[in-house]
């Protein structure tokens, strides 16, 4: 595979496109902001946080319910009466039949249950009475109005009794996430590390405003997809908080280069060109990680988790779309009040002091660095063994809202098992005695352990279908209702061969379980993939295979340690308090899928920054420990400022985030800090150098099959270098090239060649062959600079393929024939190996005549390049200016 720079080539234009065209680039953007807000205002209709999960047996059941049974497939409200005595009283008993006569006359309510009709509603203590209220649409569905109508019955029930009523249930839940004032605190750290990073307001600025424009843009999208697909509500926190985290990463990445370059003396926009190219090709693939691993997320095939990777890869591709243009044009604007006012010889002198002293310290001895960060990493990931997942319900809900209070009321009067119901269903439809049928299934069910009621089991008015509510002893999230359902639908066999009924369980919790369960057998596929697209992607970016290896088992220990950290507080409790968390014991579902996917991306964008620089100075230099600290302490600053930036961000988002948003902000913010300084920071360097020199290097086949991705633009730079070399028009220009062979020794090395335009140059030696075929473009691995009819190789190897013929005589029957068809095509470089091979007296004279002619059809000038053994065998070919080339001793040839 070659190394052309088509990413950073097309990149390198688009920079200078958009530095020339800043105005119009400012505008468009704006332009889509602003439509894309409109639309989100005009077309936005609102978040559906119904988790679906298509397929799965309580979900199917559900679904049944709807068509058979509306009244108890829609979401529920709960009035609880809580009577400072007993709660059954005559007065009492009388005010809650009247206003539950009203709450079924309440638009989208489908009955009201009476809690004194057997007692059956009535808490053990005595003291509590709980009205349930199916209502016929789902949560999302519900008008406002409804609430307001339960409310107001609940508040007139209260005057009238002397009770406390509470309102709740899943129909009062209100999970949306908001932001506040506090998530600010994350851009204030922000605005701050990049004053003191950039030491200029306006660069300050920059990387801010450009994140707040996208994802003003990416929400305005989420929203106005509401239109086509239902989007659940922490798709837009989501995506809020990771194109925040990357917007201002990435900016930063484009203006630190294009800053340094500024100070070395380059033109503007030649910089921002050249930034747009390097740094913007890092940004091209770590973009391009992120959102993979996040379209990734529909491995798991539940379709609200699918919509939200898809909301946060938009965010993030958007991020991507504004560094590479947006951010271009506003740096053309501000021209070079963006140069560093203090001179760059000064600044080197006073900061790598510590990054210097880091990495020392990290090297110096380097197995016992990698025994201390892997023996801690793993002693913090053990809590993640206790790692609980389930989805919200109003026990997430924040302490003294309606919704959380009901919840509590509930569970200490009646019990945890009342707030997460389950329901049996039992298709009926061949019985003769459907009562008689749903009340022996029920006195069984009622029977089994870990059930602590059964107030309702009903055929529906058609008599086909058998409703039975089932209340567990335990909460919804606890691991033993999970074990309850699993019972439940292990009695199904027997259901079925006791009286020919099939039964399903379903509802809420039972939803939720069969989501968590999903999501649960859906993290080793993911993991697989992430794991297996990491190690692809940095062999291809790095050429090795201990560098991959060694990234990813460093993610895993990021992850692990963030998912320890995760569970030790989520469900531990340890500093819930002081994290304001209101509910410990589990976290939602898909917290582990999605830290692992976007701390996938933001890991790789670490490892290609930092080890990037480490390579490139292994490759001129050759000294691995001086590759290993140089290149630390030139990517350092960089790394730690993005880090410190994305940590702010996220952690921003803990103290009032929700219960949904909160754990995977904290997760988020305690794997890029463990990944950036832990993993990235002192066990890279330290596990480079205990490799040694086998850190890089690819096996030979692997290396050809593996396309290369040139993440840091690294070849547009070399090529850019070499715009202005060598000063005049020659047909080849070589300074210092060498090839290897597979296993690393050498083939030929430092060659210097100036051949002019219509020349002729023969190669004898060991390699000769070998350094015709790289003039002609066919080896795409070799070190030095090479010029070839103007075109830098290994670069466009694949361009100058088409301008060049290779003629190997020693398999051709006619040479002659083939460099005259090549002279007529207009080709004007023709490489001729072991020209002495060429015996046939015709031939001979066919071919001295052309290569004393050396001119196209055209007319153009042609340069020969001949290899032989002995070049006296070609004395009577060669014309009187050709130039002998040895490879036993290089010299320069002119």
């Amino acid at each position: 595979m070659t190394r052309e720079p088509i990413v950073s080539s097309f990149l390198y234009r688009l920079g200078r496109d958009s530095a020339r065209a800043k105005v119009l680039v400012l505008a468009m953007w704006l332009v889509v902001l602003a439509a894309a807000g409109g639309g989100a205002l005009l077309l936005n209709q609102g978040t559906d946080d119904t988790f679906a999960i298509p397929g799965s047996e309580s979900q199917d059941a559900l679904d049944h319910l709807k068509r058979v049974f509306p009244e108890t497939a829609g979401t529920s409200a709960q009035l609880v009466v809580l009577a400072p005595g007993r709660v059954d009283t005559p007065t009492i008993k009388a005010a809650v039949a009247d206003e539950i006569n009203r709450i079924r006359k309440v638009d989208q309510v489908a009955t009201a249950v009476d809690p004194f009709d057997g007692n059956k509603g009535v808490s053990g203590d005595g003291r509590a009475a709980l009205i349930a209220v199916p209502l016929t649409v789902q949560q999302p569905q519900l008008h406002p109005a409804t609430k307001t109508a339960l409310t107001t019955i609940a508040d007139d029930l209260a005057v009238t009794t002397g009770t406390h009523v509470y309102t709740g249930g899943d129909a009062f839940s209100n999970r949306v996430p908001k932001l506040s004032p506090t998530e600010g605190i994350g851009l204030v750290i922000a605005l701050v590390v990049l004053v003191l990073m950039f030491r200029s307001i306006i660069a300050a600025f920059m990387p801010l405003l450009t994140a707040v424009l996208g994802v003003g843009i990416s929400i305005s999208l989420v929203y106005v997809a509401t239109l086509v697909v239902p989007i659940s509500s922490t798709a837009p926190m989501l995506a809020v908080m990771l194109g925040l985290a990357v917007g201002i990463d990435y900016a930063l990445f484009l203006l630190s280069r294009h800053r340094d370059q500024l100070a070395e003396g380059l033109d503007v926009e030649e910089s921002i060109a050249r930034a747009t190219a390097t740094a913007g090709s890092a940004v091209i693939f770590a973009g391009l990680t992120v959102v993979i691993a996040l379209l990734g997320l529909a491995v798991a095939g539940i379709p609200f988790l699918t919509t939200m990777g898809i909301a946060a890869a938009v965010a993030v591709a958007l991020a991507v779309g504004v560094a590479v243009t947006l951010v271009p044009a506003l740096m053309a604007f501000a021209g070079h009040r963006l140069k560093p006012r203090t001179p760059r010889r000064k600044k080197k002198r006073a900061k790598p002091q510590v990054a210097r002293w880091w990495v020392r310290t990290a090297t110096k001895a380097p197995l016992l660095t990698v025994i201390v960060v892997f023996v801690a990493l793993a002693v913090c990931a053990i809590p993640a063994l206790d790692l609980r997942l389930a989805l919200p319900d109003n026990g997430t809900e924040e302490q003294g809202s309606p919704a959380r209070d009901t919840y509590d009321v509930v569970s200490a009067h009646f019990g945890p098992g009342y707030n997460g119901p389950l329901i049996v269903t039992a298709d009926i439809i061949t019985s003769t005695d459907p009562v008689g049928l749903v009340n022996k299934i029920a006195g069984e069910i009622l029977a089994m352990p870990g059930v602590a009621a059964v107030p309702l089991a009903t055929p529906n008015p058609k008599g086909d279908t058998g409703i039975i509510q089932v209340v567990p002893t335990t909460a919804p999230d606890s691991p033993q209702t999970d074990d309850l359902v699993r019972r439940l639908r292990a009695q199904e066999p027997h259901f079925l061969d006791a009286y020919s009924t099939k039964t399903a369980v379903t509802g809420i919790t039972a939803v939720g379980i069969d989501v968590s369960a999903q999501l649960g057998s859906a993290l080793l596929p993911f993991g697989i993939l992430v794991v297996g697209l990491s190690l692809i992607l940095l062999a291809m970016v790095f050429r090795s295979i201990w560098v991959p290896v060694k990234a990813t088992a460093g993610y895993l220990l990021s992850v692990g340690a963030a998912f320890g950290a995760t569970s030790f507080v989520f469900d531990q409790g340890h500093f819930a308090e002081t994290l304001r968390v209101t509910h410990t014991g589990s976290v939602i579902s898909f917290l582990p899928i999605i830290l692992m996917g976007v701390l996938f991306g933001l890991a790789m964008d670490y490892e290609v920054f930092l080890v990037s620089r480490m390579r490139e100075d292994y490759v001129h230099n050759g000294d691995l420990h001086r590759a290993i600290e140089s290149g630390f302490i030139s990517a350092s600053r960089v790394v730690v400022s993005a880090a410190v930036i994305m940590f702010a961000v996220f952690a921003a988002f803990v103290p009032e985030g929700s219960a949904t948003i909160k754990p995977i902000a904290f997760s988020l913010a305690v794997g890029v800090f463990v990944d950036a300084f832990v993993v990235r920071m002192t066990l890279v360097p330290a596990v480079l150098a205990l490799l040694g020199h086998r850190a890089w290097g690819l096996p030979p086949k692997l290396d050809r099959a593996l396309p290369v991705f040139d993440a840091e633009g690294d070849s547009l730079v070399h090529e850019l270098r070499l715009a202005d070399w060598p000063g005049v028009d020659e047909a080849i220009s070589a300074r210092g090239i060498g090839v290897d062979d597979d296993r690393g020794r050498p083939v030929y090395r430092d060659i210097d060649l100036h051949v002019p335009r219509g020349g002729v140059l023969v190669l004898y030696g060991a390699g000769k062959t070998a350094l015709l075929f790289t003039l002609a473009g066919r080896v795409t691995k070799l070190k030095g600079d090479l010029k070839v009819l103007t075109r830098v190789l290994p670069q466009h190897v694949h361009a100058l393929r088409r301008e060049v013929t290779v003629i190997g005589c020693r398999d051709s029957v006619a040479p002659a024939s083939e460099v005259a068809t090549a002279l007529a095509d207009d080709i004007e470089l023709v490489l001729i190996d072991d020209a002495d091979l060429v015996l046939r007296t015709d031939e001979r004279n066919a071919l001295r005549n052309l290569i004393a002619r050396r001119r196209t059809a055209s007319g153009r000038p042609v340069t020969v390049v001949l290899s032989c053994q002995d070049p006296e065998r070609l004395a009577d070919l060669l014309p009187a200016d050709a130039r002998l080339f040895s490879l036993a001793q290089p010299v320069e040839v002119h």
